[in-house]
């Protein structure tokens, strides 16, 4: 296991940090580069500045000759990529035996240290693709002497902080028996506990959000200069969310593109997307992975046409069905999934909630009681679209339809996972029928739109609603100049 030398640094230490890492600066600057342009090449990884050794070796009891996968004509095995003993035994832990499509295109170049843009929809197995490219080139150069606190050597930016915390827990399991540290900063959870943590170990792996990244690096708690890997992810989402400032910011104090390898993955190929990957990537080899179908042929779809009005006596009859197990019902404002989430709670209902103003320790313990069964109705926001991998979702419910028509893709995409069988419900009123179009042209079909059958317009049963969980109102205890509240 990795030995720990250093424990939470005090001011001198930190002071004593800076002046070593200037001094190193200018002699491990060209090393790096000298560096990275022979991992390019193939050649091996120089020492460069001496540091410790971060990656236990490998079980001796396992061997890649206990994971026997048969060759199949047009399927790559992991087996084939060559990668370090460690990594595959945790791939063979978690049962992977072939390469899905985006990793079967684009592992064979970013295990060669290159840069690597590629197109892929959520749930193609883009995730297990860098981190495979990432903790099999940490193994194979390990870091020889004296590390600094708060290090980084490999780094996951991702747009939210459910996405964050599912790909540093996919990290986790891929290297079980690897002694790589995965750590992760996102913003709603306790700075300090998170500064204890990456002061405790090496940051061998780091995955965090834009905005509570930044925070670490500008306070020097977090040092980015050392970055050997940098992966942005959902990199259509951070242009939607506004995150793009702030991510250049990130890789304005990452070594310079000639001196890392950078992996970029995004939804979709639009112009914005493709000239940030001509600034952040070096003459990357590009993986366009198209689904058979926009959305999934695993996923039942269907169209209830409904009022405003009858849209939660609707909902309250399809999740009382028997074949109802676990949903998660999305809705565009984070208002109406509180109304939701204590209206669906009064009526006794099972239920945990997701939106953006719900403070992390929650959704986080949320998450965890929906994956062990605790809970199993999510009323979410599209904050959670890209961030819930759990399986055993069937059904998914859109109580109002999305505004941008790749969420619709994204939401459905939650069930009919791992080759199950799932079945999404969109309710349509006359407040958000008109999206209908756009959606259906992304998917290159219609959508069947229907009544409601008769047993689900039973009026729900009343009951007292108790608004516990609706934040305070912006305005709320203000005065209007007039003395009226």
């Amino acid at each position: 296991m990795l030995k720990r030398f250093f424990t939470k640094k005090k001011e001198t230490q930190a002071s004593a940090n800076e002046i070593a890492r200037e001094s190193t600066r200018a002699s491990g600057g060209a090393q790096r580069e000298n560096a990275t342009q022979n991992k390019r090449k193939g050649s091996p990884k120089p020492k460069g500045r001496a540091k410790k050794s971060v990656a236990a070796k490998a079980e001796p009891v396992w061997q890649p000759a206990d994971f026997e996968v048969p060759v199949v004509e047009g399927k790559t095995r992991f087996h084939d990529l060559n990668l370090e003993p460690s990594l595959l035994h945790g791939i063979a832990d978690l049962g992977f035996e072939y390469c899905s499509p985006i990793q079967a295109e684009s592992l064979p170049f970013a295990l060669q240290g290159n840069d690597v843009v590629g197109k892929a929809q959520t749930g193609t197995g883009k995730t297990a693709a860098f981190l495979v490219a990432i903790i099999n080139d940490l193994l194979r150069n390990p870091i020889t002497e004296g590390r600094y606190a708060g290090e980084a050597r490999s780094l996951v930016i991702a747009p939210t902080r459910e996405l964050v915390m599912q790909i540093a827990d996919d990290a986790k399991a891929l290297t079980k028996h690897t002694g790589l540290k995965v750590h992760t900063l996102v913003g709603g959870m306790d700075y300090d506990k998170q500064l204890r943590q990456i002061e405790r170990e090496y940051i061998d792996i780091l995955v965090a959000t834009p905005g509570r990244l930044l925070d670490f690096v500008s306070n020097r708690h977090c040092y980015l200069d050392e970055c050997e890997l940098l992966v942005i992810d959902e990199a259509d989402r951070m242009l939607d969310m506004g995150f793009i400032p702030q991510v250049r910011r990130i890789i304005q104090a990452s070594p310079r593109k000639e001196n890392r390898q950078t992996l970029m993955f995004s939804a979709t190929f639009t112009d914005d997307v493709n000239n940030l990957a001509s600034q952040w990537t070096i003459d990357p080899h590009k993986v366009e992975i198209e689904p058979e179908s926009v959305a999934t042929d695993s996923v039942e779809q269907k169209v209830y046409m409904c009022s405003a009005d009858e849209k939660f006596d609707v909902l309250y009859n399809v999740v009382r069905l028997p074949e109802v197990e676990n949903v998660i019902v999305f809705a565009n404002r984070r208002d109406t999934t509180h109304r939701l989430y204590d209206r669906l709670k009064a009526h006794g209902f099972k239920v945990g909630i997701l939106s953006g103003d719900v403070a992390q320790a929650r959704r986080v313990k949320t998450l965890e009681q929906f994956k062990n069964g605790q809970i199993n109705i999510m009323v979410a926001t599209d904050v959670a679209g890209r961030g819930i991998h759990v399986d055993g979702i069937t059904h998914v419910i859109n109580y109002t339809l999305p505004e941008e028509a790749e969420d619709y893709v994204h939401r459905i995409g939650r069930t009919g996972r791992a080759g199950s069988k799932g079945t999404s419900i969109s309710f349509a009123c006359e407040d958000d029928a008109f999206l209908l179009p756009n959606i259906e042209a992304l998917l290159g079909d219609s959508l069947k739109c229907e009544q409601p059958p008769e047993a689900l317009m039973t009026t729900a049963p009343y009951v007292k609603v108790e608004s516990k969980s609706q934040p305070p109102r912006r305005n709320a205890g203000r005065r209007h100049p007039s003395g009226r509240r």
